[in-house]
């Protein structure tokens, strides 16, 4: 265990804060504007990766809609491997998930049942462990990989290369002509580790429209 891993939440929040003001002015304006640090977390098990391949490419309402009737049509309404499963294609289809998302839900309910997923195992393994792990699965990449470190293993230093999001922030925080690419984030972002979670929190929310309440 790393120290910013053994430390408490508000211990590594205050020092994240002060670490990105001091490393970084233009962030540090950011996170003087957007305010407290409030991310909302996931459990790390299957029905968060589940639900983050349904998210993909649509829409947040779209999503949830679609999310929501998968939820339904299994027993119990819980979401695990044997219950994915259990359903048919076609059914699956008829939610609203496309013929790939379809795919991808069911080769990750295979991969777990198999245990070549663990999701229990997960949080124990380095990030760079958990990405290659996850990436395993059909329709599971890098950036999925990424947002299941963030939101649901907590963790304090990933840095999402890829996102538009972070990239449409960091162009428009930093003046930038274009979209930075991925090696130009990863050059930039060496000064925020090791919290790069925190500073990728504070330029998603400094995109919002409310970002200074």
């Amino acid at each position: 265990m790393t120290d910013v891993a053994a430390s408490s939440p508000v211990t590594i929040m205050r020092k994240a804060i002060r670490h990105l003001q001091a490393a970084d002015p233009v962030l540090g304006g950011i996170v003087q504007r957007v305010g407290a640090y409030r991310i909302e977390f996931r459990d790390p098990d299957f029905e968060t990766l589940v639900k983050s391949i349904v998210y993909q490419q649509l829409s947040g309402r779209v999503a949830q809609v679609i999310f929501e009737r998968l939820v339904a049509a299994v027993p119990g309404r819980l979401l695990t491997p044997e219950n994915i499963l259990a359903l048919r294609p076609a059914r699956m289809r008829k939610l609203g998930l496309s013929k790939q998302k379809t795919a991808y839900i069911r080769d990750l309910a295979r991969h777990t049942r198999e245990g070549t997923v663990d999701f229990a195992a997960l949080t124990a393994l380095p990030d760079g462990e958990v990405i290659e792990r996850l990436t395993m699965v059909k329709g599971v990449g890098v950036w999925t990989a990424h947002m299941f470190l963030i939101f649901a293993l907590r963790r304090h230093n990933v840095l999402p290369t890829g996102d538009l999001g972070i990239r449409s922030a960091i162009q428009k925080a930093y003046g930038l002509p274009e979209l930075p690419k991925p090696a130009e984030i990863e050059a930039m972002g060496a000064r925020w580790h090791p919290y790069c979670t925190v500073a990728a929190w504070y330029l998603w929310r400094s995109l919002e429209p409310n970002a200074n309440l």
